[in-house]
């Protein structure tokens, strides 16, 4: 079953959403406070958090906060804010949905399921790119085998740490697929972003250095990860 961890204040409400979201066919643990949300967080691991922004002890976005330097659990907050500035905040320091007091049940339900289905769309793909390919993948010139982790430019053997192969492997199978920093931290690494690790960044820039005339294929997407170019007269074949 997948549980949801509902931080509210407001008793009455906490109990009708408990409810609600119960009859949807969820699992809830209540939290009416900031601190007793991160206790519950740590100890249940829920599959999505119901946040309030104004909590007793420790507001909504320091929770939040806290929650973001070890894992990308979806985030939904409340709040009776309705300023502009106020909602971007939220989804700057890491909140996935925003639903303004006072909203409709109805509503809730359908962001919460919207917001199940993209986390398991992503784990899918997740799970995809992290299934090492069954034959070589060539690439303009680059050769990678991913049976005995060797790859090669122009017949010439690069020497690839096993993050950089896997790194190069992922995105030479998706050529022009931009992968933002978080997921290729957890596909490659398998472990959960933290704003401001450089890993991947650095492995980047050291596979620039070692792949000569193909480095300059390896792209920065300003604002949001790395790419691999798709070079003029591009052919890409197992």
């Amino acid at each position: 079953m997948v549980s949801i961890l509902l931080v509210e204040d407001e008793y009455k409400l906490a109990e009708i959403l408990q409810r609600e979201l119960e009859a949807a066919g969820y699992q809830v643990w209540y939290a009416p406070d900031g601190s007793q949300a991160l206790l519950l967080f740590q100890h249940q691991s829920p599959d999505l958090i119901i946040l309030d922004w104004n909590l007793p002890e420790v507001n909504g976005l320091d929770v939040l906060r806290r929650i973001r330097q070890q894992s990308a659990v979806p985030v939904l907050m409340l709040t009776a804010r309705n300023d502009l500035t106020d909602r971007v905040v939220g989804l700057e320091v890491g909140a996935d949905d925003y639903l303004v007091k006072p909203f409709h049940l109805p509503e809730l339900i359908a962001r919460v399921r919207a917001l199940l289905r993209r986390t398991e769309r992503i784990r899918e793909m997740l799970t995809g790119d992290r299934r090492l390919h069954e034959t070589a993948i060539q690439y303009d010139g680059l050769v990678l085998d991913p049976q005995d982790y060797v790859c090669t430019l122009d017949g010439q053997p690069l020497d690839l740490t096993p993050l950089e192969f896997e790194m190069l492997s992922l995105l030479v199978s998706h050529p022009g697929r931009t992968f933002n920093r978080m997921y290729l931290v957890e596909t490659i690494w398998k472990s959960t972003f933290i704003e401001g690790d450089r890993a991947v960044d650095n492995t980047i820039l050291r596979l620039r250095k070692k792949m000569g005339r193909m480095g300059d294929c390896l792209e920065t997407v300003r604002g949001m990860g790395y790419r691999l170019r798709i070079p003029n007269n591009f052919e890409n074949r197992p």
